[in-house]
């Protein structure tokens, strides 16, 4: 088990700060971890070269990732928070329960000839290649204690969760708090960042960054991933959850965990199509995150559109 990923060097905050609100949660319960992992990632400074947000939802763009690839077999823990201790005897909190994981997965390939940033929007489909990307990871995830599927209500999420499903004899649920984050952008053609200066009456939007503006603010995705999790969860303890969600999402997710602020650079994203980020805990205690590729790192071609 490896240590803590390191954050890349030209990725660090290096001066202002911006103007992201802090986010809480309903209140302490088994939602606290998580409330304190949006609040930290909200609270870190930011400076540096933002992307455009054409580039923030491009799966072309995530080539560099912040640590080693997990491989079909052998996924790689990324961050091992330090366990607390007590309870009695002194031992660790989080060694008196059962490792419980919760697998999020991005969809497939998506249908998507016009190579728009189609978002939300309806009738966004897996690809053929999807198709056989979803059916990979199934296996990939086949051999799991496997308690629930839950996907993203849009057709991608659906369409690659359908294999994992019926590999564990489950049906697919429905969370809406998985579902791909907010854009403006939506519907427009995004196959670079700088398509984004067709469109002078939407350059207000690319006023901050941080937060982001021209979508739904990071802290807020962070904090219904979180939750979705935590629920999950909570409710199949010892067991493994399937969660398949989108790119910004998953990634938003585990920053998040990581206590990393939430903005970045999309070409520093591990969130590969059809790959599975784990949260490993302990009781509601993180203990680890592990990161796989089962298609391969291959799985991200550059010039494809969305999330």
């Amino acid at each position: 088990m490896t240590g803590p990923a390191q954050e890349p060097v030209d990725d660090e905050p290096t001066g202002a700060s911006p103007t992201e609100p802090r986010v809480t949660g309903p209140g302490p319960g088994p939602q606290s971890g998580a409330e304190h992992a949006v609040e930290v990632a909200a609270a870190g400074p930011a400076a540096g070269v933002a992307p455009p947000p054409g580039a923030e939802l491009e799966p072309g763009a995530e080539q560099g990732p912040l640590g080693p690839a997990g491989t079909r077999g052998t996924p790689t823990t990324v961050v091992e928070p330090v366990t607390p201790t007590g309870g009695a005897g002194g031992a660790p909190v989080a060694a008196q329960a059962p490792l419980t994981r919760v697998h999020l997965v991005r969809h497939g390939e998506v249908f998507n000839p016009e190579k728009v940033l189609y978002g939300r929007l309806p009738g966004y489909g897996l690809s053929e290649t999807g198709h056989r990307q979803a059916k990979v990871t199934a296996e990939f995830l086949a051999g799991l204690d496997v308690a629930a599927v839950v996907a993203s209500p849009l057709d991608r999420a659906q369409q690659t969760a359908a294999p994992i499903a019926a590999a564990h004899g489950l049906p697919v649920e429905v969370d809406p708090r998985l579902i791909e984050s907010r854009n403006a952008f939506e519907g427009k053609p995004f196959e670079a960042g700088p398509a984004v200066l067709r469109y002078p009456h939407l350059w207000r939007l690319l006023a901050n960054p941080f937060r982001p503006s021209w979508g739904e603010p990071y802290t807020e995705i962070a904090e219904r991933m979180l939750a979705a999790a935590a629920e999950w969860r909570d409710a199949h303890p010892g067991r493994h959850v399937v969660l398949v969600s989108h790119q910004l999402p998953v990634w938003t997710a585990r920053r998040a965990l990581e206590g990393l602020h939430l903005w970045h650079r999309p070409d520093r994203r591990q969130c590969g199509l059809a790959s599975v980020t784990t949260a490993v805990y302990r009781g509601r205690e993180l203990v680890g995150i592990e990161y796989a590729e089962p298609n391969g790192p291959t799985a991200n071609v550059p010039g494809s559109v969305g999330a």
